[in-house]
Order: C-alpha cells, then sequence, then structure tokens
C-alpha cells in the first residue's frame, strides 16, 4: 500500500467541525486561546504539555526562528510563538491541515509570528533560509527514508542549531498490532528502534544534548477531549501494548563544520 498523506489524514470541512465542537462546549470562537483548541491542534501523545516539555528542554528563547516539520494543523507552533516568542514557519503535506491551520492561526491572532505551508519532509524548501531550530513532533513514523529525512533537517539548520523531537519508536516487542493511529498496516509504518534511531541521527551530522526516554509518561490517546473532533477517525485506530512502541523526546545539536 502506498502511502498518501492528503488521503489518509485529510478532511474537508474541518475548521468548521472544530469551531462548531468549540462552540458546542460553551466557548466564544470569536475569542479563541490556544488552550482553547489544544485538544484538537496537539494531535500528538501528550498534548500541548509535551509541546511545553519539549520547548524546555531546548531552552527555546524569544525571537529563535522554528521550522516545525510535519505541523499539522499548527497547535505547537501556535504554543512556540504564544507562551515561548518564537517565530515559526510550519510544514506538512495534508493540504486541508494547511488551511485549517492558517484560519485557526490568524483566529488567535498570531498570522505575524506563526505561517504555514504544504511541502514535503523529504525535499524542504526553505529559499534559503537557515533556521535556529528544526521542531518535530509524531511526524516520521510513516517515512522510511529517515537518512535522508534527517540529512534535510541539517541542512536548513544553521551550525549550532537544534533538532527537537518527538518521536514514536519501536518497542522491544515487534510488529505492534495494526491498524496504528498513523498506519493501516505495515507497509506504511517504519518505526526503528531507539538505539538505531539515535545511530542514523548522529550519523547526519547532529550530536546529542538530551535523549529522553518518555514512554511510560506519554502512554495512551491525547486527542479528541471535550467532544472536540480529531483529523481521523480515531475509532478506526488499533491501541497497541507500550511494549510494541517507545517514545523519546529529544534536543540533538547540529555540528558546527
Amino acid at each position: 500500500m502506498s502511502y498518501d498523506a492528503n488521503t489518509y489524514w485529510g478532511r474537508q470541512g474541518l475548521e468548521r467541525a472544530i469551531l462548531d465542537a468549540l462552540a458546542a462546549t460553551g466557548k466564544d470562537v470569536d475569542k479563541l486561546t490556544i488552550n482553547d483548541l489544544a485538544p484538537a491542534d496537539q494531535f500528538h501523545s501528550g498534548g500541548k504539555s509535551s509541546t511545553v516539555r519539549l520547548a524546555r528542554l531546548a531552552g527555546l528563547k524569544p525571537g529563535m526562528r522554528v521550522l516545525d516539520v510535519g505541523g499539522g494543523l499548527g497547535g505547537p507552533a501556535r504554543t512556540l510563538a504564544a507562551e515561548f516568542g518564537c517565530q515559526i514557519t510550519v510544514v506538512d503535506p495534508t493540504e486541508s491541515y494547511v488551511r485549517t491551520g492558517e484560519a485557526l492561526t490568524a483566529r488567535v491572532r498570531l498570522a505575524d509570528r506563526v505561517s504555514h505551508r504544504v511541502g514535503d519532509a523529504l525535499t524542504l524548501d526553505t529559499g534559503g533560509s537557515m533556521f535556529d531550530i528544526v521542531w518535530t513532533q509524531n511526524s516520521g513514523m510513516n517515512i522510511g527514508d529517515k537518512e535522508r529525512l534527517y540529512a534535510g533537517f541539517a541542512r536548513v539548520l544553521r551550525p549550532g542549531g537544534l533538532l527537537a523531537f518527538q518521536e514514536p519508536m519501536a518497542g522491544p516487542v515487534q510488529p505492534p498490532i495494526f491498524p496504528v493511529m498513523w498506519a493501516p498496516d505495515a507497509t506504511t509504518n517504519f518505526l526503528r528502534a531507539p538505539d538505531a534511531m539515535r545511530a542514523m541521527i548522529e550519523a547526519a551530522g547532529f550530536r546529542a544534548t538530551a535523549w529522553d526516554d518518555v514512554t511510560a509518561e506519554l502512554a495512551g490517546p491525547s486527542t479528541g477531549a471535550a467532544g472536540l473532533p480529531t483529523p481521523s477517525s480515531a475509532s478506526s485506530w488499533g491501541t497497541p501494548s507500550t511494549r510494541s512502541r517507545a517514545r523519546a523526546s529529544a534536543i540533538v545539536t547540529r555540528s558546527a563544520s
């Protein structure tokens, strides 16, 4: 089975569905905050709290330029802008996510600090721009050519820049029970074990400054709270054992060479 992000993740009318669900909970959709949106737009393990944890681990500071690869609806990007003062470019292959992300960013008045564009993680085109941080959360599970992926991250980082990521990895019991959230079957699942991932990332020119196993603290679902819609139907996903996948939260520094 070939993997197409727009086919697997895309959903029409997503902005309207989110706004209607928020209105149903009593929110004023004309006065939304990033915390109001978090149950719908932070659809990775741990939700907004894991985004904040990773940002603190990375030591983000106001004015830092961040490239968020696979940033979905832009929830993490809006958090980094609102709470850490960063300037963020979000790249995602799913067109409906980019359209919805732009609309939500404008609705919370962060369009001056967060931009959204359609793009492929394996062929990042930043127009020659270099970033202080490449950021990615739960976005590489469907990508088999991880060597090319992380080499691309290194290419768009300034020397000494940071890669901050949170990523599911293969646990001690394989294979997982399909379907899982990101893959209906094994043909679109490309998890690697933590040791293999770390070796591959370091071979791409990075040096680990922090590498935390957060499997236990991030176990379980993280989206769809308060009746808000998830971008893909949660009812179709399996619930793999925590032994079938590990999760790492890491900061690695690009070599100055």
